[in-house]
């Protein structure tokens, strides 16, 4: 019975903390063995070698994608060979070997990996070839650096420290065989001894179909999951820097959030669709069907139970167990008269052009003659995705403005009342309410609200629907 854990960027980082935290303070302390550990990046490098996942900033990839003309992409590639190096330095102190090869490492793949694109940006120069054709295959190799560099890093490290710790690439750097997810893992894990040996893999894994195309950034969260399937693990679990609470406690103060203690999946794929993903959806959906209840725990306290999430888990009473929310929400408004009877034509264009720029659509509201869509994307974006719309629907009036969404959730919510008195609490912070969505399911109510309002509401939700039992547990107010 073994579980598999994975060890997110920001903790990543702090090696002192994962290593006496969560390798030597397993859930079972009669042994170090019997789980797996897939790891992600440090914290910010994959946006170094891509882009800034919530900014946009350009990384290495979004600057060789942009413009093949200047090296711009290769000025940032130096920058991250130094970056990495001073990691290196830091997590290798005093230890001249151990430095030597993890430099020599990552050395090699950020040489083959800069040898590759030079060649693609002389061949694209010549006009016959497009760039295009090519970038997916730029990324992920790409993105696999950042977790080939950490588990390589970890591996060695507990080596060090007289752990019997195994680095598994699953990147497929330099392969020649070009295999599904599952073939890569399975493969990978024949020859491995759970009982003595405790293997560290790299988040990301080459795969026929690409894993980033695929799922995106969640690609981690995915291999992740499948080995929690492909192996029979009994309970998969993600350390993280941080609690899964009752809100941001940042936003509505320390002393009033608390760990969930249990949720569902329902609830985890409410969170992944405001952006905090505790997991992505696409990942928790093979948990789910296997019977894989998914833990998510606190580096920094060890001792914490943390978050059970499982699929069948309703809570004893319906209650609110989290507010949650994201700033940077564009409202894309697209009105038109002709609507009227036949919104069948006009929504799947509309959302097909959406698609088309990759934005993330967070909600959207609809009546007999306007569609509005909540996106989660940058500015650049939206102007794109609005001039195909204009070009598109040229008699239509098209609008957008920046907003914040902010919801209730638990894993039911069939309370009396419940849109009422949240309604009643955004309204008496003096905040405004631009739109309202509510489900049958009842698992979620999302406001919609001016960005700048955005911390009012959450801390305006979270006092009316979620107070703080003297034992620490949150208890939700049903009535």
């Amino acid at each position: 019975m073994h579980t598999v854990e994975k060890i997110g960027g920001t903790s990543m980082s702090d090696y002192d903390s994962v290593r006496d935290n969560i390798i030597l303070k397993p859930a079972n302390p009669a042994s170090r063995y019997q789980r797996i550990f897939v790891v992600s990046a440090y914290g910010g490098i994959t946006d170094k070698l891509l882009d800034h996942k919530k900014s946009g900033q350009p990384g290495v990839f979004k600057l060789f994608a942009n413009s093949i003309e200047d090296d711009s992409w290769l000025t940032a590639l130096n920058a991250l060979r130094s970056q990495l190096h001073e990691l290196n330095a830091t997590l290798f102190a005093e230890d001249e070997t151990r430095l030597r090869k993890a430099n020599s490492f990552v050395n090699e793949r950020l040489v083959d990996a800069q040898k590759c694109l030079l060649d693609l940006q002389s061949l694209c120069r010549h006009g016959h070839f497009a760039l295009e054709a090519h970038l997916h295959t730029v990324r992920e190799m790409l993105a696999s650096i950042g977790e080939a560099h950490s588990a390589f890093n970890m591996a060695t490290l507990l080596k060090r420290d007289g752990i019997n710790a195994r680095f598994i690439d699953l990147t497929g750097w330099q392969t020649d065989s070009h295999l599904s997810l599952d073939e890569r893992i399975e493969n990978t894990f024949k020859g491995v001894n759970l009982v003595t040996e405790l293997p560290i893999v790299t988040g990301y894994a080459h795969t026929r179909e690409g894993l980033m195309t695929r799922f995106d950034r969640g690609y981690s969260e995915m291999t992740f999951s499948r080995i929690a399937v492909l192996t029979r693990a009994h309970e998969a679990i993600i350390h993280k820097e941080f609690h899964l609470s009752s809100a941001d406690p940042r936003l509505v103060g320390e002393q009033n959030a608390v760990p969930i203690g249990r949720t569902n999946y329902d609830v985890a794929d409410q969170l992944a669709n405001l952006g905090m993903e505790a997991i992505h959806p696409k990942a928790a959906k093979g948990l789910r069907q296997h019977d894989i209840p998914l833990r998510v725990k606190n580096t920094f306290e060890p001792e914490h139970y943390g978050t059970l999430i499982t699929g069948d888990y309703v809570s004893d009473n319906p209650c609110v167990e989290i507010i949650a929310g994201t700033k940077g929400v564009f409202a894309l408004e697209v009105f038109d008269q002709e609507m009227a009877g036949r919104l069948h034509e006009y929504d799947p264009k509309i959302v097909s052009i959406i698609k088309e720029f990759k934005a993330h659509i967070v909600s959207k509201d609809i009546n007999a003659n306007t569609v509005t869509h909540y996106l989660s994307t940058n500015l650049k974006t939206v102007k794109r995705i609005r001039k195909k719309l204009e070009q598109q629907f040229t008699e239509a009036e098209i609008d957008q403005k920046k907003v914040a969404a902010v919801s209730a959730i638990g894993s039911d919510l069939k309370m009396k009342g419940l849109l009422g008195k949240a309604t009643t609490a955004i309204a008496e912070a003096g905040v405004s309410i631009l739109a309202v969505h509510q489900c049958m399911r009842q698992v979620d109510v999302q406001y919609i609200v001016e960005e700048d309002d955005y911390h009012k509401a959450v801390k305006a939700l979270h006092a009316s629907l979620v107070e703080v039992h003297n034992h620490g547990r949150a208890i939700c107010l049903a009535s």
